[in-house]
């Protein structure tokens, strides 16, 4: 996430910066953005291709359990969030800002990115759609918890996180199991999808837990079109609690990166941590006591996206910033330093850059190489239009934040 700051518009980033975090930062904006590219499209005509199919894989989410590079989208861009937080802290408090006004921006901060989210989800609706699952929303219920317990001890800060993973995991565990008069259409699932847990993981199907019933209740307090009743890809408001452990997750990091600790031992550190949490989420999941789910954000899924996380951060932070190669990186850099400007102009406007290029290159442009190609071509084009947009505004160095 892009420094806090209640300014639109900052005529230069801060003089001290992590490069690696800016590079990360940048990497997971460009996985987001390059969803355009469609490789489902040539996965699709070419089905004998395994490169293909690799790559459409890995640009679109597994249907429940598990991972792909896509899924890892959401979790490094949430634990960036606690990366910066100590910097921004530490910035702001220099600066003489008080705890209440540093609060107070807490507060404006969580509610202007809830209002994002919404607002990006809604601009192809007749009426304001009310969901709290995507990215921006999901950082901005948890973000003013996080700001709170950065304020405790390092002791408070781990017993916070396992209090918050465990009464997540009970609550889920606690609730009942469907019966036999369970109505699965209405929750938009088959009682035999292949996907299906049993014996304690069942607790965490699809669209039969404890979020999927809170939500039955809370999202028709909103006005709809029509009565919620289930979400298609089974994800969840409350999912918010879990990404905020993996803040909390970031926040350890953040604090790891901002020590005296000498660069091969942050390293060694991120290595390490992100194995034992790994391992742990493994194990979890391979005793059925709690899935990997990344669409409901299961405690076990809140280690494991972190585990891989600090293995990004440690690549990243060993490339850049420890051996001075920033430079091979400024394509993220560029799009790093402005992540919010490229979140809003991939989610909110890749559409309408496309149309623009249907009108003025013709209906057939992407045609050039083939059907097959449609996607692609239309893609690389859009992407390069918002490559360009964004090198622009590092170039004249406006970098948007909230």
């Amino acid at each position: 996430m892009p420094q806090t700051s209640q300014e639109a518009v900052n005529p230069s980033p801060p003089q001290t910066r992590i490069a690696s975090v800016d590079i990360y930062r940048g990497f997971v904006m460009l996985l987001m953005a390059g969803e355009i590219l469609g490789f489902w499209h040539l996965a699709e005509a070419f089905p004998n291709s395994s490169f293909w199919r690799f790559l459409a894989f890995h640009q679109s989410h597994v249907e429940w359990t598990g991972a792909s590079l896509h899924d890892m989208i959401q979790p490094s861009f949430t634990f960036l969030v606690g990366v910066v937080l100590p910097y921004s802290l530490s910035a702001r408090t220099t600066r003489g800002s008080s705890f209440a006004s540093l609060l107070k921006h807490a507060i404006i901060r969580s509610l202007i990115l809830i209002c994002l989210g919404i607002f990006l989800r809604s601009m192809h609706s007749k009426q304001t759609y009310f969901t709290f699952e995507d990215t921006l929303t999901q950082i901005g219920l948890g973000y003013t918890f996080l700001f709170l317990i950065s304020y405790l001890p390092h002791r408070g800060q781990v017993v916070s996180l396992i209090l918050l993973l465990a009464g997540y995991w009970l609550a889920f565990a606690l609730y009942t199991l469907p019966g036999t008069t369970f109505d699965y259409n209405a929750a938009g699932i088959s009682p035999v999808w292949e996907h299906n847990f049993s014996g304690l993981a069942a607790h965490w199907n699809k669209n039969t837990n404890f979020a999927w019933a809170f939500d039955r209740r809370f999202l028709n307090l909103f006005p709809r079109e029509n009565p919620f009743t289930n979400n298609g890809g089974g994800y969840s408001t409350l999912s918010f609690i879990p990404t905020l452990g993996t803040m909390i997750l970031g926040l350890f990091a953040g604090k790891i990166l901002k020590s005296d600790y000498s660069s091969p031992l942050k390293i060694k550190n991120f290595l390490l941590i992100g194995l034992i949490l790994l391992l742990a989420a493994i194990a979890l999941h391979l005793t059925g006591i709690n899935p990997i789910v990344k669409r409901i954000w299961t405690p076990a899924w809140v280690l494991f996206s972190a585990g891989i996380c600090f293995w990004f951060l440690a690549f990243f932070y060993y490339s850049a910033d420890y051996r001075k190669k920033k430079n091979v990186f400024f394509l993220f850099t560029v799009i790093g330093t402005n992540s919010i400007a490229a979140y809003v102009i991939a989610d909110g406007f890749s559409s309408f850059i496309a149309n623009s290029l249907y009108i003025h290159l013709g209906q057939n442009f992407d045609a050039v190489f083939g059907a097959a190609y449609t996607t692609l071509v239309k893609g690389f084009l859009v992407l390069i239009v918002e490559l360009l947009i964004l090198l622009w505004l590092f170039r004249k160095k406006i970098f948007i934040k909230i």
